[in-house]
């Protein structure tokens, strides 16, 4: 199996995995430099790194790469340890780069408005792929968004078509509460790393309660970032796109400290939306 082959078809089936690379050997060493080893996110592997106890390793830190989506740098000294047995007692210096291997995230956007034009050109420059749904092929069409690869006229056609897996955000921007709520019934059902509903505080409840009513949990929606975006006082479109997408970024890249802004419906309380 080439090994590149398999990078990309995972990728494209958006998967993850990690690549240990051997960047630099000094003395006796079991394996070449430039040798390397895919690990796959089901723990399977292609290649190898010389085998013994240095891939063990090597294999439970891209398990770890895979799942803090960071690189890391390790380095064996193999000179006669018996630590490092298993027909690595060469005598040399071994080091290791794993890095992770991930599928370019995927943004769909729920709306062809002017949020989500200046959204998908925000996030596009980000390095999302686009994809654009909106029941008006006045406003969903390549020449408003020239940077989409997918672009939708159906709401429930996407609902049908699209399986957003642990490499997809959904963002939803649409022009009236009825839409937002039937993309938002669908979009808690699915495996999107991020969902964010763009709206205040009270039409934020309200829809929550909505949906409540016609038998979606409210644990659905402790996922949901909503009001969407970071607080930076956006005011214009513009300015909208730019805090969505400084959020999806922060969660693309795992950042600890991201405020959390959903409010589940059974935190709703009396003042709550009718």
């Amino acid at each position: 199996m080439d090994l590149f082959e398999e990078i990309v078809r995972l990728r494209r089936e958006g998967k993850r995995a990690a690549l240990a690379t051997i960047v630099h050997t000094n003395g006796s060493i079991p394996s070449y430099e430039s040798s390397r080893m895919l690990v796959r996110e089901d723990g399977s592997i292609v290649g190898t790194v010389g085998g013994g106890c240095v891939e063990a390793e090597v294999w439970a830190a891209a398990k770890e790469v895979i799942r803090a989506e960071a690189p890391r740098k390790m380095t064996f000294n193999l000179n006669k340890e018996a630590s490092y047995d298993s027909g690595l007692i060469c005598g040399g210096t071994l080091e290791i780069f794993v890095e992770p291997i991930l599928p370019q995230p995927m943004l769909y956007i729920f709306g062809g408005g002017h949020v989500s034009m200046a959204l998908a050109q925000a996030a596009h420059t980000a390095g999302f792929a686009i994809g654009v749904v909106d029941d008006r092929e006045s406003f969903a069409n390549a020449e408003r968004f020239p940077m989409a690869r997918e672009i939708h006229t159906s709401y429930e056609d996407a609902f049908a078509k699209l399986k957003p897996n642990t490499s997809a955000y959904l963002v939803i921007v649409t022009r009236g509460h009825r839409d937002d709520m039937r993309v938002l019934a669908w979009a808690v059902g699915t495996q999107a790393r991020y969902i964010g509903m763009i709206g205040s505080k009270r039409k934020v409840l309200s829809v929550y309660k909505a949906l409540g009513k016609e038998g979606i949990p409210a644990e659905k929606f402790e996922r949901v970032h909503a009001p969407v975006g970071l607080e930076i006082g956006a005011l214009t479109p513009e300015e909208i796109a730019i805090s969505i997408a400084a959020e999806l970024i922060a969660v693309r890249r795992n950042a600890t400290d991201l405020p959390h802004k959903s409010v589940p419906l059974a935190k709703a309380g009396p003042t709550s939306a009718n």
